[in-house]
């Protein structure tokens, strides 16, 4: 393939892109209109203010800033003690081979409730 041959069929993908760009951007913008009316008339109906809606956007994000997985992780309190070693599982997760032994021996879990 020439120089040439390869420039021109460049640009007609180029102007082809940005003819499709053009068109996804006008079919974003038609499927969003009743997404917007609705939440204007949603807006009216329950007398929702401009002002609401900020501040509810602020503390969403605030929330989702929050809710990073890479911030510290809360500890449970325990929920379960075995008598004699004394060690504790808060419920969650996997039970520990003491919980899974003793339930294997038919004892029951609630036996190790901490009260």
């Amino acid at each position: 393939m020439s120089v040439e041959t390869y420039s021109s069929a460049k640009q007609k993908i180029e102007k082809e892109i940005l003819r499709l760009q053009k068109q996804m951007k006008s079919l974003r913008v038609k499927q969003r209109r009743p997404v917007i009316a609705s939440i204007v008339k949603s807006m009216q109906d329950n007398e929702i203010t401009i002002e609401e809606v900020a501040e509810a956007l602020e503390q969403s994000a605030r929330r989702g800033a929050g809710a990073s997985s890479n911030g510290p992780k809360t500890s449970l309190p325990p929920k379960y003690r075995h008598p004699g070693t004394q060690d504790t599982w808060t419920g969650r997760g996997r039970p520990p081979r003491w919980i899974i032994d003793a339930e294997a021996n038919g004892r029951s879990r609630e036996e190790f409730l901490i009260k």
